[in-house]
């Protein structure tokens, strides 16, 4: 593989904003791919200025973007356009997030690509997929997240919540990139030619995402309600206050486990209440009490030293200032540099660890900042010329 990665010599062309689209670009790029982000001059990619907190620039936006060519094309004029077809003339991918029937006004459409440049993969993200009643809307994270019923499950009874990270917007985004790997594994091997499109709505991840909800309520009838932190499948799985102002998150998923956290910790091991995992569903606000009247006795390490010794899955609640400075994260060395026009900033490494191999972590592009020499490649002067 040596250091350019599984996806040296792939060319992504972005039109995006955003999280949705922008994360799946950033994932084949942490793979290696060229991603060149195609912005509106006039303020580019909205999630730009969100806030300003990262030297000038949003969070989201320093977030998805590293490592990404910007190139300002105002699509609206002849130049522009012109600009753009000779970027996807070299481009393997084209990734779009645009406003339902952008990409159509502008004819570039999965359509329209498979008959103007046949051979590149043309991905589309968009909020609630062709064809259906809600397919014109707009959509946010939040409100796919509530149309889904994903609100409804978070939360408490009476108090439903959004998930706190983007999760609509983020699993779309890989899995559109999963869907990218896909095709270019297929052409790889000769399997096929020709055009290739990707549709991915947050819609349908959301609803996949449900998926253990749905079928629960298919097959019962019963619309489950959320626990707070916890889990209506599974009981104990919740957190609980500490004597030393802390909150531990405990858990078991099986009968077993159960059993040793009853007799080794607990002295409940012979209640029949709690035999088995679906008594202590019907039971859990006794089985909470017991389990926290334990956990309130004792300060956080006895807590997780036991539970640990029990063999016992727990966690501390943490905030997110208490992650930045997580010990798990700087003992694995998780952490790099990041250019960004305000100056350097640290930023995560991506999830997936490959051996032999060091994601790239470029910098966060301004606005702009290589259109003239993306044009130049393209033979298109400063002015706009063809040469």
């Amino acid at each position: 593989m040596g250091t350019t990665g599984p996806l040296a010599g792939i060319t992504v062309v972005a039109l995006e904003q955003a999280v949705s689209a922008p994360m799946c670009t950033r994932t084949l790029g942490d793979f290696g791919a060229r991603v060149i982000k195609v912005e509106n001059p006039e303020g580019g990619d909205f999630a730009r200025h969100y806030d300003d907190v990262v030297g000038g620039l949003g969070a989201h936006f320093v977030w998805a973007n590293r490592g990404k060519e910007s190139v300002a094309l105002d699509l609206k004029t002849p130049a522009g356009m012109t600009a753009l077809h000779r970027l996807l003339d070299r481009a393997d991918v084209l990734v779009s997030n645009l406003a339902p029937g952008a990409t159509a006004k502008l004819g570039i459409s999965p359509a329209d690509l498979a008959v103007s440049h046949p051979e590149l993969i043309a991905v589309e993200i968009d909020g609630y997929g062709a064809g259906g009643p809600l397919s014109h809307k707009r959509a946010y994270d939040l409100l796919v997240q509530a149309e889904s019923g994903a609100c409804a499950t978070t939360g408490r009874p009476g108090a439903p919540a959004k998930a706190g990270p983007p999760i609509a917007d983020v699993c779309s985004g890989l899995y559109a990139a999963l869907s990218v790997m896909a095709l270019l594994h297929e052409r790889a091997r000769g399997r096929s030619d020709g055009p290739a499109a990707v549709a991915v709505s947050l819609f349908d991840t959301m609803t996949e995402l449900m998926g253990y909800s749905l079928t629960y309520t298919r097959h019962t009838g019963i619309d489950q309600e959320p626990v707070g932190m916890g889990s209506p499948a599974v009981a104990p799985y919740g957190a609980y206050a500490t004597a030393d102002g802390h909150t531990v998150v405990l858990g078991t998923t099986k009968d077993r486990e159960w059993q040793r956290l009853a007799r080794e910790l607990l002295d409940l091991a012979d209640d029949a209440r709690f035999a088995t995992n679906s008594g202590r569903v019907e039971h859990r606000s006794a089985l909470d009490a017991e389990i926290g009247a334990w956990c309130a006795r004792h300060d956080l390490a006895h807590v997780q030293d036991s539970a640990d010794s029990a063999g016992i899955g727990n966690a501390r609640l943490n905030s997110p200032s208490d992650v930045l400075a997580h010990p798990q994260l700087t003992a694995r060395d998780r952490w790099r540099r990041v250019d960004t026009p305000g100056g350097s900033v640290p930023a995560l490494l991506p999830p997936a660890v490959l051996s032999g191999y060091e994601p790239p972590m470029g910098a966060i592009p301004a606005l702009g900042e290589h259109t003239a020499a993306v044009l130049a490649e393209l033979g298109i002067s400063d002015e706009g010329e063809v040469l």
